[in-house]
């Protein structure tokens, strides 16, 4: 895969962060963004995007979509 060089805007104290927790991990700046990137899900495919699998099974199989919007109506109003 060709690489090639990005310029982005971020504050300085986000980069400097990002460069510490890089730096405890044994890792760089770029592989860091690079994996981030690579966890997004491409072409709408969200079912098996990290984040799904990660959340997959929290639920109890008895919980319907009903029965959460009736929660975030209690929760937020509605």
């Amino acid at each position: 895969m060709e690489e090639t060089k990005l310029t982005i805007r971020v504050p300085r104290d986000l980069i400097e962060k990002a460069k510490q927790y890089a730096a405890t991990h044994d890792t760089t700046l770029t592989n860091l963004i690079k994996a981030y990137l690579q966890n997004i899900p491409s072409g709408g495919d969200i079912e098996n995007s990290p984040i799904v699998q990660r959340l997959s099974g929290v639920l109890s199989q008895q919980v319907s979509i009903e029965d959460y919007h009736k929660h975030l109506e209690e929760k937020y109003g509605g």
